[in-house]
């Protein structure tokens, strides 16, 4: 017998709302650089952007079943994180899903297999995050799990962590960790404020980045 679960505990809404203003680099940074996916996972389109409690599903290569029964069960905001091998060539989700995510109010969609009908994707701005684009189509014949941990991009993805992405990649903020983080990030982008704001004063990279006694104890040498 297979037990379809929901996610344990969603972030709060305010919790959400303060991390969503950070891109998936601040937050990684911000956060001790920890928990940025594998770079291979890439949005259909640079404009896609996500943030949303992660539903988790374990599905088999080649087989869409467990993430059509997502589709089905997830929640709005949720964004749909699927483990299916890190398998490139299948085209586990295209237009006609992402129409099914849009009317339910899915937030988006990671997976390490492939996605295809990514012109309609676009048009339709549905987020998509996926290890390639693939014609090939899949079966549906093996029953996995939904929101038990899983591996995503080499990190692990408990269910109801939260799942920021943009077009420089995706991140993981565990659900416990979500309003420390949306700190962090806001006190490094204040930081970074000053940095611009420094330079723009005419102060040079070395002394904004305090560089001098590093790089005098490398033993750097100018000669210009």
């Amino acid at each position: 017998m297979v037990h379809i679960k929901d996610i344990p505990e969603r972030p709060s809404k305010e919790d959400l709302a303060a991390i969503a203003k950070f891109s998936p680099a601040t937050i990684h940074e911000a956060q001790g650089r920890r928990g940025a996916l594998s770079s291979r996972l890439k949005p259909v389109d640079y404009r896609m952007k996500l943030c949303g409690p992660a539903f988790t599903v374990k599905s088999s290569p080649r087989d869409n079943i467990m993430l059509q029964l997502a589709i089905n069960y997830a929640k709005p905001g949720d964004i749909i994180v699927v483990s299916a091998g890190e398998y490139e060539e299948a085209g586990s989700f295209g237009d006609v899903l992402a129409n099914a995510c849009l009317a339910k109010g899915i937030g988006g969609l990671v997976t390490d297999t492939g996605v295809r009908d990514t012109l309609q994707l676009r048009e339709l701005g549905f987020p998509v995050f996926s290890l390639s684009t693939c014609i090939k189509g899949t079966v549906k014949e093996t029953i996995g799990t939904t929101n038990d941990s899983i591996i995503v991009g080499g990190e692990i993805i408990n269910p109801g962590d939260v799942i920021v992405g943009d077009a420089d990649g995706l991140v993981v903020v565990r659900r416990s960790e979500v309003a420390e983080a949306a700190k962090l990030s806001q006190e490094r982008e204040d930081a970074e404020a000053g940095f611009i704001e420094a330079y723009k004063a005419g102060k040079s990279v070395i002394e904004v980045s305090k560089l001098e006694p590093v790089l005098k104890a490398k033993g750097l040498i100018v000669d210009i």
